[in-house]
């Protein structure tokens, strides 16, 4: 196979799949690793794949573009109730307190909420909040501000004093993507902002991602992997990503 062939199919791998590591590439053309980080700087110089730390994602992966709650509802559906299932485990003790991010994710992690417990919820999430208004053993909090249509969560100022005086057991954390160089991000500044905030405000940080959105990197970063003490994903994510974040101090649970 030539090169141009070898950078053709690569770049078709990489957009099918979301991302691709240079470890699997190589395995795949049965190539060394040095030859797909030359194809993979070729593929990025000709703006067709973003290099990516230990692989490569679209170009798309790093535009300005959302999908609204509607579209990401039906999206890997299968996988985010397996993290929602698995993060069920995490719920602590009756009296804790717990943060809750808007999502579709963290919306069925929401489903999920025990009612033998006694929690206090505090959360940004329009349907979140609406699905737990009725719950007797929840004491709500709903964090105010502007609520964006496309992810129907609040944002801005308001939302951001009352998380700057709060200090939570435990935060659910949704993200579009999440790599080492580059941690948790999203497209959005406003919700970055928001995101920001809630890992801040906790004790221990959840982040709750499909192994698509592993690798991938989004405009704004709001925190670093530092930050993160577990990663709840699904059983698609590779062993060399595992690894990596293992080696980073996170613990990750696969559903």
């Amino acid at each position: 196979m030539y090169a141009e062939e070898r950078q053709e199919a690569i770049a078709k791998l990489v957009i099918a799949k979301g991302r691709a590591s240079v470890a699997e590439l190589a395995q795949a053309y049965d190539v060394t690793t040095e030859t797909v980080r030359r194809d993979l700087a070729a593929l990025d110089k000709a703006g067709v794949l973003r290099r990516v730390h230990g692989g490569a994602v679209p170009v798309r992966a790093l535009h300005l573009v959302e999908t609204g709650v509607g579209e990401r509802e039906t999206t890997r559906s299968a996988q985010k109730d397996a993290i929602a299932a698995a993060a069920a485990e995490f719920f602590p003790l009756s009296g804790a307190s717990v943060l809750l991010d808007a999502g579709t994710t963290t919306a069925r992690i929401a489903a999920q909420l025990p009612t033998d417990r006694e929690l206090v919820v505090v959360t940004n999430s329009v349907p979140i909040a609406a699905r737990l208004a009725g719950m007797p053993s929840v004491t709500l909090q709903v964090l105010g501000g502007r609520v964006r249509g496309l992810t129907q969560a609040a944002v801005g100022e308001q939302a951001l004093r009352v998380l700057d005086t709060l200090r939570v057991d435990i935060a659910f954390i949704g993200t579009n993507a999440i790599s080492v160089r580059h941690g948790l991000s999203t497209p959005d500044s406003d919700e970055a902002a928001v995101k920001r905030a809630m890992v801040k405000s906790a004790n221990y940080v959840v982040v709750a991602a499909d192994s698509s959105k592993v690798g991938r990197e989004e405009l704004v970063s709001f925190a670093p992997i530092s930050s993160v003490d577990t990663l709840i994903t699904d059983s698609e994510i590779t062993d060399a990503d595992r690894r990596e974040f293992t080696e980073q101090g996170v613990e990750v649970v696969t559903a």
